[in-house]
């Protein structure tokens, strides 16, 4: 049973992945091409996934790697953005997330192996 969940799972984001690769997008900004659209596209995909297994992960650890892994989604919007923009401030958001991201995921780490945090 769990083999044919993950099946499942697998043929469900095969299938996605095609659509996302193979049918006409149009863009909502006049300033997006076409490999942005479809890029936005894919990581709001996985960003939705991040936050099923967010809600859904049966241990914390589970939780806490889905959330490093939106943090890390999150960092490709802003540089995605950065290039679509020609803005480089966004670059700066995600460098400051992805320090803020790495301090949380430490400090939550030691948390959950009951550590304290001078240890």
């Amino acid at each position: 049973m769990k083999n044919m969940r993950y099946l499942l799972g697998l043929i469900s984001i095969l299938i996605l992945a095609a659509v996302i690769l193979f049918c006409p997008i149009r863009s909502m900004l006049s300033w997006q091409s076409d490999f942005l659209a479809r890029a936005f596209l894919w990581l709001f995909v996985s960003a939705a996934l991040c936050l099923w297994r967010v809600m859904r992960g049966p241990t914390a650890p589970d939780r806490a790697v889905a959330v490093d892994m939106l943090g890390i989604l999150i960092v490709g919007f802003c540089a995605i953005l950065s290039l679509a923009t020609g803005r480089d401030w966004y670059i700066d958001i995600g460098i400051a997330w992805t320090l803020q991201s790495f301090i949380g995921i430490m400090a939550l780490a030691k948390y959950l192996e009951g550590k304290d945090f001078d240890e």
